[in-house]
């Protein structure tokens, strides 16, 4: 049986990646082996499990902190540590032991064939507008999986049939060998070759299913956007993944968020960025502007004698934060516009103004000229 990879490896991380880190490298990694990308490559497929194996671990704070300290045990229900206390962790005796040397000989995951399974996790990318992330939105989602059969109730013989109890297994699934070693005897479990491992046999398949239990089918999901969301936003739907095997819980579908760019607001996590141009009038004498939101259009005094790419701070008119609820803060930043294109009148009343005015009026301007004078003294 093949030893797993580390999930952090799986993911390209290094260990003690933050949540943002964890989140993007699942986004990048689950896009590039998405079967719907890679479609009929099995390898492809395997890669994808395994992304969304290490993901749901990594991703849950509880479960990695036992992964961060006894790696793939601390994480396995079947493992026996329960939350990591070194060796006291078996607590089932010579049996335990043999079980891991069964794992060694390629007979370990056999043995838990039978037992219930969780379904495939499925992930899927939308991209919303601007306002949709910002106030939160409602998306139906269609989706192309695996579902539990309906005709035979996602037992996989055909209705009004009953499975068969393995007669060489006797139900169990796996069947014992005994190995002699230079170090004694040991028991080792594989795979029943005639049930192939599940314990039951199926005599009179499902007609719709073929005997698996499930079957493919495009379906739509109502997904809640949160508001406050943003790129590579993942928004996991508990239970909407394929269904489980031998009575196992569904798995899970994951939504992921790219928004569209603004055509007038720039974003940095909670709060906004506005650039409105105004002229040499209105920053030298003041005036009251009107400045956009995305909730609406708000009045701002700009002061007199204001300054080019002075930035102003409308506090609470940003994105709510999608953990707290709070409100990011909009900046505006005003960029003064040169006139161009002038008429004759018009040049002639600029060039009259600028003689009116003296150095009073420019301290920057006559704050360098006398540095300049200094230098060339």
């Amino acid at each position: 049986m093949a030893e797993k990879r580390d999930y952090y490896e799986v993911l390209g991380l290094k260990k003690g990646a933050s949540e943002d880190e964890i989140k993007k490298a699942f986004r990048k990694m689950a896009m590039k082996y998405h079967p719907d990308k890679n479609p009929g490559d099995k390898k492809a497929e395997e890669h994808f499990k395994e992304v969304n194996e290490a993901y749901s671990v990594l991703s849950d704070p509880e479960k990695k902190s036992k992964y961060d300290r006894f790696g793939h045990a601390g994480v396995d229900p079947n493992a026996g540590f329960g939350g990591g206390a070194g060796f006291g962790g078996f607590g089932g005796g010579f049996d335990d032991i043999f079980d891991i040397f069964g794992n060694m000989f390629g007979g370990g995951g056999a043995a838990r064939r039978n037992a219930p399974m969780k379904g495939r996790d499925l992930q899927k990318a939308i991209t919303i507008d601007f306002e949709e992330a910002a106030f939160g939105c409602k998306k139906n989602i269609s989706i192309t999986k695996y579902v539990k059969c309906t005709t035979c109730g996602g037992e996989g013989n055909a209705p009004g049939t009953e499975k068969k109890t393995c007669p060489n297994c006797g139900g169990t699934g796996q069947v014992h060998t005994v190995q002699r070693t230079p170090f004694g005897q040991f028991q080792s479990s594989g795979p029943c070759p005639e049930c192939g491992g599940k314990g039951t046999i199926i005599e009179t398949p499902c007609h719709d299913c073929g005997g698996t239990g499930k079957v493919r089918k495009t379906i739509k999901i109502s997904v809640d956007i949160p508001a406050g969301v943003d790129n590579d936003s993942v928004i996991p739907i508990r239970g909407q993944g394929e269904p489980g095997q031998n009575g196992g819980p569904n798995g899970d579908f994951y939504v992921v968020i790219t928004v569209r760019p603004h055509k007038l607001f720039k974003r940095d996590r909670d709060n906004l960025y506005l650039d409105i141009p105004i002229t040499f009038g209105q920053a030298a004498l003041g005036d009251e502007i009107t400045v956009p939101t995305l909730d609406g259009k708000v009045s701002y005094k700009v002061p007199a004698g204001t300054q080019p790419n002075t930035v102003f701070r409308l506090k609470g008119k940003g994105v709510r934060n999608v953990r707290t609820g709070r409100m990011g803060d909009l900046y505006v930043k005003v960029i003064l516009e040169v006139p161009s294109k002038l008429s004759p009148k018009q040049k002639k009343a600029i060039e009259e103004m600028d003689k009116a005015m003296d150095s009073k009026c420019y301290q920057k301007k006559s704050g360098f000229a006398e540095k300049v004078k200094e230098l060339f003294k």
